[in-house]
């Protein structure tokens, strides 16, 4: 078969026909398309003829359209490489064009380390197809992955081919359309109002103020690290959150989103708290709550002494109340400066503040993401939207009335 078709046929080796004798073995037929974008062949090899000639048909429909492209020799294992590389010093951004935080270029280090590498790391990038990569989340979950873990190790591998299919390294993103299981995720521990008073009450004197912002502000943990006397405006009654912590560089770094730049109000509450602590202390410039105006607090010994506090509150009043002391009947549950942030959400939504705000106040980039998380908290208008509804029945049925006596 002329090779000008595009289809060749391939003898096994020391088959007669190779020298131009008679065939004595069962032929494969390879196919070829010409990708003039990339100056190659791209070839596949098929067991008949008819294959062949199929898949040729549909390759040279996809060169044209910008659908397949030839192979090239870079494995994921080196995308990835100058992936991270260039994620870090900021030349490669984020689908909102934002630098990628250290903290989430770690955990995508980690993730394409742990799990990703090992088993499709050799592959080349424009090889490499979904059934793979959905094999390799099938795997994970079989074997007791959680499904967070999961979703973190493919994310790093769809960022990577945003940008291949971008630049036009690859036609097609094998990361679309993969099936990988929800995350659950843990209930968010709340404290009402009244329990975070009594949470706040058992803290050492020093700590009740930074707690008292995390309840009252609803302010991230790496905010809260790198927040200013000079950005809390006690006057006005707002907090100016302009920049976050992270542990790990020890770098002064951006929110963790451009809406994360926000404005918070200082409630009454709050107010007497930052008030007292500021008298406390003496200080009026540098970190609110550092270890020095330069130095941030330590989360884990922050969380210690809460801890430890709590803990003894909490025996104390077991014994008043003839307890075990460390039944639950006697409060003060412990909570994390995180879980401070959706009681500050619940407090909000309690107080009818609306969707809009509180997505600014908390820093969400979308007020989607509040819904999703507080929806559930917040109070429906099922009375309200029953008397509309009512009212405009009403309406209708008067107007149809009255048409009727007019006609």
């Amino acid at each position: 078969m002329s090779r000008t078709t595009g289809i060749e046929i391939r003898h096994a080796r020391g088959c007669p026909a190779r020298d131009e004798g008679e065939c004595s073995c069962t032929p494969s037929f390879q196919a070829s398309a010409w990708s003039a974008r990339d100056g190659k062949r791209i070839r596949r090899t098929f067991a008949t003829v008819t294959a062949a000639k199929t898949w040729r048909s549909d390759a040279q429909a996809a060169i044209r359209k910008g659908t397949m492209r030839a192979p090239t020799a870079t494995t994921l294992r080196e995308a990835a490489a100058v992936w991270l590389e260039g994620a870090e010093s900021g030349a490669v951004r984020t689908r909102s064009g934002e630098i990628y935080k250290a903290s989430s270029l770690r955990g995508y280090a980690q993730g394409l380390r742990d799990h990703v590498l090992p088993e499709l790391g050799t592959a080349r990038l424009s090889e490499l197809d979904r059934v793979e990569l959905q094999d390799l989340a099938d795997r994970m979950l079989a074997t007791g992955a959680d499904p967070s873990t999961i979703r973190n190790a493919i994310a790093p591998v769809r960022a990577i081919y945003r940008r291949a299919v971008k630049r036009g390294e690859v036609a097609v993103n094998p990361t679309s359309g993969l099936e990988l299981p929800a995350s659950q995720g843990r209930r968010d521990r709340i404290a009402d109002p009244a329990e975070a008073v009594e949470l706040l009450g058992a803290l050492p004197q020093h700590d009740r103020a930074l707690w008292a912002t995390a309840l009252y502000a609803g302010l991230r943990r790496g905010e809260l690290m790198a927040l200013r006397w000079e950005d809390i405006d006690l006057a006005t009654g707002v907090i100016r959150v302009t920049r976050s912590y992270d542990p790990k560089s020890r770098a002064f770094i951006t929110p963790k989103s451009r809406a994360g730049e926000r404005t918070v109000p200082i409630a009454a509450v709050l107010r007497g708290y930052l008030l007292e602590h500021k008298l406390r202390t003496g200080r009026g410039e540098g970190l609110a709550f550092g270890l020095s105006a330069e130095r941030p607090f330590t989360s884990s010994n922050v969380w210690r002494r809460a801890h430890t506090a709590w803990k003894r509150a909490r025996a104390k009043r077991a014994r008043e109340l003839g307890l075990e002391p460390d039944s639950v009947e006697a409060g003060f549950e412990p909570i994390g400066l995180h879980e401070c942030r959706h009681t500050f959400a619940s407090l909000m939504i309690a107080a009818g503040v609306n969707a809009k705000a509180l997505s600014t106040y908390m820093g969400h980039s979308t007020i989607s993401i509040t819904l999703d998380r507080y929806g559930k908290l917040m109070r429906g208008n099922e009375a309200e939207a029953a008397g509309l509804l009512d009212a405009h029945l009403v309406r209708a049925d008067t107007a149809a009335r009255l048409a009727q006596v007019e006609a």
